[in-house]
C-alpha cells in the first residue's frame, strides 16, 4: 500500500482528504525557499558527520555499501544533553477531549514562522517494508540537527532503488484516502511571547509533540532526543494501520519452524526493558529454524493474520553491549554514550550507560541474519509481557474478552527509556495498555483488534512475567524455557485455583501458593487495580478510552473468583 503525495486540482481544497488546518500549517513549510531536499543516505551521512558536536568514531559501519553508504563510513556518536529518554507528558493529540487544537495550531504556526531564518532539511523515508503496507513519511528539521535526520533515515527505510520500485507497485492505503506523513520538527524551539500565541494549551511548558493523526501530520518542538522522532513517526503509521484493518503492535515477533516442518508464530508485547528484544532475538541454541520480523514495531492483518515489519533497523539500548562486544559490529549511529581512545589511538564508543541511563544505538538489519520483512504464516500466540509480582512466570488466558482486556491493563514498570516527572516512583506498577504509550486513537480500537484475533482467528493468549514473582527474579532462561515448551506443544496447562478463565503451567521454583494469605491479598489487589483502570478509562478524558462493558465484566469475574480464596 502507498500513501498519496500528489493531488489533481479538483481534489485540493477545504474538507477534502489531506487538507485539515493543522496539516496545511505544517505541509506548506516543506516548500519554503529555505528548504534543502536530502535525496540520499550518503548526503545525510556527510551532513551529520560534519555537524558541530558529532563524534566520528573509528568504528567502521559493517557492509555500509549494502545500505546506501560509502564503504569507509564510520559510526557517528551524538549526545543530546540532559534529556536522554522519551517524554510522554509533551504529547497532545488532536481530537482528544481537553486538547485545544485552535491554540496548538497557532503555536505551530509561530514555530514554523521562526524557522524562516534557518536552513531546513527535508528528508523522506518509507514506513512498512512490504507492498501490502508502505507509507511515505517526510521530515523537516533545521540545520544543526543533522544527526537526528540521519538516524531517522537509517531507522526507517531510505529510498533505495529496490524500495522505490516496491512502493510504486504497492496498493494505495485506504483506496487512496491516506496522505503522506508530514512531520515538522524544531528541537531548538522554545516558547516566546508573541501576539495571539497562548501556551496554556501545552501540557509541558517547554516541549510539544502535537499529532493530527487523522490527517497524518505532526509537530515536534523543543525535543532533541531521537527517540521522540522515531516513536512520533511510528505513531502516525500505527494510526494509519489501525484505520485500515491492522492491529498496531509495539513488540516483537518471530516464526519458529520445528523439526516436523510445523510453523509457530509468536508475538511478544512489552515496554523497553521488558525483555521483548531478548525474547525476539533469542536463538534457542539452534534448536529451531527462526525468522525474526522485528523487535519493536509491526502490524498484524486481522483478516489474514500475516504480519509486516515497519522498520528495517533496530533502535537498541547499549547498556548490555560493552565496548568491543561482537554485536557492536552492526552499529550505525549511537546516542547518549561516551567515547575514548583505545591502545591504537582509535576513537571507540563507551557504552554500558556510564555517562547516563538509556544509551542508545541504531543497529543494522544485518544484526539479525534471520530477519524477514513479512511473515505470511498466521500468528499463533500473543504474549503480554508484564512485571507484576503476583503473576506467575506464565499463565494462559481463556476467552477473547479477558485475553484482550488483560492486554489493555498490561502492568509494568517505568524504564530508563522514558523521561518522567521528578518524584515518580520508578518501581511502582503502572498500566500501559498493550505496552503501547503511543496510541492516538480510542483504546477500544485496539481492544477490538486483539479480541478478533483471539475470538475469530483462534490465536492463543498468554501472560509472561519477566520481572520477579513474589521476590524471586524470573530469569531469561526461565522465560525462554517456557516459550520453548509452548512452541513444542509440550506445555501442560491446568485450571488455576478458582479462576475459570485462567490456566497455569507449573514452573519449578515459581508455583504460587493460593493458601498464603499475603500472596492472595496482593493478587486480589493487583486484579482490582485492573478493574479500577478500566473503570477509569470510562470516565477520564470524557470516556475517550472507554472499553466495551464485556471487558470490565471479564475482569470483575476474575476479582470475584479471587475473593473466594
Amino acid at each position: 500500500m502507498s500513501t498519496k503525495a500528489y493531488y489533481p486540482i479538483s481534489e485540493i481544497g477545504a474538507g477534502k482528504t489531506g487538507f485539515s488546518k493543522t496539516r496545511s500549517i505544517i505541509e506548506a513549510a516543506f516548500y519554503g525557499n529555505n528548504v534543502v531536499k536530502i535525496n540520499t543516505l550518503k548526503e545525510a551521512y556527510d551532513l551529520a558527520k560534519n555537524s558541530p558536536g558529532t563524534v566520528v568514531t573509528d568504528m567502521p559501519i559493517y557492509r555500509g555499501d549494502e545500505i546506501g553508504l560509502e564503504r569507509d563510513s564510520k559510526v557517528l556518536l551524538f549526545n543530546d544533553g540532559a534529556v536522554t529518554g522519551r517524554y510522554a507528558g509533551a504529547r497532545r493529540i488532536k481530537g482528544e477531549p481537553g486538547v485545544d487544537a485552535a491554540k496548538l495550531d497557532k503555536v505551530v504556526m509561530d514555530a514554523v514562522y521562526e524557522t524562516r531564518w534557518k536552513t531546513m532539511y527535508h528528508a523522506e523515508v518509507y514506513i512498512g517494508l512490504d507492498p501490502e503496507f508502505m507509507v511515505k513519511a517526510h521530515l523537516l528539521i533545521p540545520e544543526g540537527e543533522e544527526n537526528i535526520m540521519y538516524s531517522w533515515m537509517l531507522n526507517f527505510q531510505y529510498m533505495s532503488d529496490e524500495y522505490v520500485r516496491m512502493y510504486k507497485n504497492s496498493k494505495p492505503v485506504g483506496d487512496g484516502k491516506e496522505a503522506d506523513v508530514y512531520i515538522f520538527s524544531d528541537p531548538q524551539w522554545a516558547p516566546t511571547n508573541h501576539p495571539d500565541v497562548d501556551y496554556s494549551c501545552l501540557s509541558d511548558p517547554l516541549t510539544l509533540c502535537y499529532f493530527d493523526t487523522n490527517e497524518n501530520c505532526a509537530a515536534i518542538l523543543g525535543m532533541k532526543y531521537f527517540g521522540e522522532h522515531k516513536k512520533g513517526t511510528l505513531t502516525m503509521a500505527w494510526a494509519i494501520a489501525n484505520r485500515n484493518g491492522y492491529a498496531s503492535c509495539h513488540g516483537g515477533q518471530k516464526e519458529y519452524t520445528l523439526a516436523d516442518g510445523r510453523k509457530y508464530v509468536a508475538s511478544v508485547y512489552g515496554l523497553s526493558g521488558s525483555g521483548k528484544s531478548t525474547l525476539t532475538h533469542a536463538k534457542h541454541g539452534g534448536k529451531y529454524d527462526i525468522k525474526v520480523l522485528h523487535d519493536d514495531a509491526f502490524i498484524i492483518n486481522t483478516d489474514t493474520c500475516a504480519s509486516i515489519a515497519l522498520e528495517p533497523s533496530y533502535f537498541d539500548k547499549t547498556a548490555d553491549y560493552p565496548t568491543g562486544c561482537e554485536d557492536n559490529k552492526y552499529l550505525l549511529t549511537a546516542q547518549n554514550c561516551s567515547a575514548t581512545l583505545d591502545e591504537d589511538g582509535k576513537v571507540q564508543l563507551v557504552t554500558e550507560d556510564i555517562r547516563n541511563g538509556n544509551g542508545r544505538a541504531i543497529k543494522s538489519k544485518l544484526w539479525s541474519p534471520n530477519r524477514v520483512d513479512k511473515l505470511d504464516a498466521p500468528v499463533n500466540a500473543i504474549f503480554w509481557i508484564m512485571k507484576d509480582p503476583t503473576i506467575p512466570p506464565v499463565v494462559k488466558l481463556k476467552g477473547s474478552a479477558l485475553a484482550s482486556v488483560m492486554g489493555a491493563t498490561l502492568a509494568t514498570k517505568t524504564s530508563s527509556a522514558e523521561r518522567v516527572a521528578a518524584g515518580t516512583d520508578l518501581n511502582a506498577l503502572r498500566i500501559v495498555p498493550y505496552a503501547n504509550p503511543f496510541r492516538t486513537y480510542p483504546l477500544a480500537n485496539d481492544y477490538e483488534k486483539f479480541k478478533k484475533l483471539v475470538e475469530e482467528k483462534n490465536v492463543d493468549c498468554y501472560i509472561i512475567n519477566t520481572g520477579d514473582f513474589m521476590g524471586k527474579k524470573v530469569k531469561p532462561a526461565d522465560t525462554l524455557g517456557i516459550l520453548e515448551t509452548i512452541v513444542e506443544e509440550k506445555a501442560e496447562f491446568k485450571p488455576w485455583g478458582p479462576f475459570s478463565d485462567i490456566e497455569i503451567m507449573d514452573w519449578e521454583g515459581f508455583v504460587p501458593d493460593l493458601k498464603d494469605p499475603e500472596y492472595v491479598g496482593q493478587l486480589k489487589a493487583r486484579m482490582q487495580d485492573r478493574v479500577n483502570a478500566v473503570e477509569g478509562f470510562a470516565t477520564k478524558k470524557d470516556g475517550y478510552d472507554k472499553l466495551p462493558d464485556e471487558a470490565l465484566a471479564a475482569l470483575k469475574k476474575v476479582v470475584d473468583e479471587a475473593n473466594t480464596l
